[in-house]
């Protein structure tokens, strides 16, 4: 299959901009959560995937998923990646979403400082790609000692996003490590997904490409991945975290959704359809045992014609946000 999407993207920290992709990637949104999307051929060829007649949840075969608007006790796995910045859409969230993270180093500024003992929420921040002060992050970590994890390098085999060749991000990674000896943090990422790098739109060649060039610089050592990191836009995610277990690191699936947008019949044009598809891959996030964490894009999206904002107006939640609260885990 051949996607691939072109997005605004606002800035929300000095060089990060949201995560965007090709069946594999895509972020962002500033204040405003806006974007724009549209669909185009790419390069990167990502093995066929197909929707299957009807879409089994692994988590609910009976059917019995509460009627959305139904909140489900809270499940820690269950995030946002969205620049969330109105108090009043983190308390529509806070019942059932756990985590959030911006692609930025530090959540907006509109969020309150409490936000913790307000709406029970970790905001989890990220190092883009390697252009970050160390000094300033590691003291920021050391005053906020709730914050465990560090997401890492978003896209690094997309040219529109950290675009970076596995040994440049080799290179990088002891920077990673030493933020981590440092404050105790454990490394997310890379945030991989199919990309549009020459020679490395596969995630897996790409991260095998990495895990040599680290070792190569580092006496065969392995690199710090406490986590990988995982972006999935179409059908088949169960698959592709299969391709990645190789690894033997436990997955936060960080963005995710279904943009099928080939006209086979299999597209994701109704709220209805992508309804079935969250419900699909949140099953299958909640039900591996691999998977410690995942974040549906967006909060809310111009132009979205795949039905993927969980937000409306400041404060409201689409019929998908609603559903996405309710579901089982």
């Amino acid at each position: 299959m051949h996607f691939s999407w072109s997005r605004r993207r606002t800035a929300v920290w000095p060089l990060v901009f949201a995560g965007c992709l090709v069946l594999g990637g895509c972020g962002g949104g500033g204040d405003s959560g806006s974007g724009t999307a549209s669909g185009s051929p790419n390069a990167a060829t990502v093995p066929a995937v197909t929707a299957p007649a009807t879409v089994p949840n692994p988590a609910d075969p009976a059917g019995t998923t509460p009627p959305a608007g139904t909140v489900a006790a809270k499940s820690a796995k269950r995030g946002v990646a969205y620049d969330l910045a109105s108090p009043l859409d983190l308390a529509v969230l806070a019942p059932g979403v756990s985590w959030w993270y911006n692609w930025s180093s530090q959540p907006n500024a509109q969020v309150p400082a409490d936000y913790r003992a307000q709406y029970q929420m970790d905001f989890y921040p990220m190092l883009w790609n390697g252009n970050y002060d160390a000094a300033s992050i590691e003291a920021s970590l050391k005053k906020n000692p709730q914050i465990k994890y560090l997401l890492v390098l978003n896209e690094p085999n997309q040219s529109d996003q950290s675009n970076l060749t596995p040994q440049q991000a080799a290179n990088l990674w002891p920077g990673f490590e030493a933020i981590a000896a440092h404050t105790g943090v454990k490394i997310v990422g890379p945030a991989i997904s199919w990309g549009t790098m020459p020679g490395y739109a596969d995630p897996v060649v790409w991260l095998d490409a990495f895990y040599a060039a680290y070792r190569n610089a580092n006496g065969n050592r392995d690199p710090q991945i406490d986590y990988l990191a995982f972006h999935w836009y179409d059908y088949g995610l169960a698959g592709q975290l299969d391709r990645l277990a190789k690894y033997g690191k436990p997955f936060w699936v960080t963005e995710f959704a279904n943009w099928h947008a080939q006209n086979d019949g299999a597209q994701i044009d109704t709220l209805a359809k992508q309804e079935a598809q969250m419900k699909d891959m949140v099953a299958i996030c909640e039900a591996r045992a691999d998977v410690f964490r995942y974040a549906w894009f967006t909060g809310r999206w111009n132009n979205d014609s795949h039905f993927t904002s969980l937000l409306g107006a400041p404060g409201q939640l689409t019929d998908l946000g609603r559903l996405y609260l309710s579901l089982p885990h």
